[in-house]
């Protein structure tokens, strides 16, 4: 089986020159199919921005009732310099902000398991901190899939 049976790959919010600015949530994904999500968010060029970031669960695509919860996430500090990424943190229902900067990633994780009962649908919200253009996007990576092979169905709720 290749990598592309097993992955399922996502955008989430499309590369922007200041995609982090104001209030943003990413696309609403279906865990419904799939054992976890990363969320990878690449910061290109930033200065001083920063983002304070949550992941919600919601009980359907719509995504007009959720719930914030913990989570976990790891940093890689230049990744111009670097693929290493830093200690695991486990983050609280409010979330963490980011760290100014460029040339930064985030691996954002979520377990299907630890989601809260019948809310199987995720995102990321983002809410500008430091008011400062960041270029940025941010990737899913879905894994755990319940049916693979060749053939995928949309994760994007």
């Amino acid at each position: 089986m290749k990598l592309t049976d097993k992955v399922h790959v996502v955008t989430a919010l499309a590369p922007d020159s200041d995609a982090l600015s104001g209030t943003k949530a990413t696309d609403i994904i279906s865990l419904k199919d799939y054992d976890s999500a990363l969320f990878i968010l690449t910061i290109g060029v930033g200065a001083t921005g920063t983002t304070a970031i949550t992941v919600a669960a919601s009980d359907d695509a719509s995504g007009t009732t959720t719930e914030d919860i913990a989570f976990t996430y790891r940093r890689v500090e230049d990744t111009t310099s670097s693929d290493i990424p830093g200690d695991r943190t486990t983050a609280t229902a409010s979330g963490f902000t980011t760290t100014a900067g460029s040339n930064q990633k985030y691996l954002i994780e979520v377990q299907s398991q630890d989601l809260p009962e019948g809310k199987p649908f995720v995102k990321l919200d983002l809410v500008e901190a430091v008011d400062s253009p960041v270029d940025a996007g941010i990737e899913v990576l879905l894994m755990g899939a319940r049916y693979s092979g060749d053939t995928k169905t949309t994760a994007i709720a």
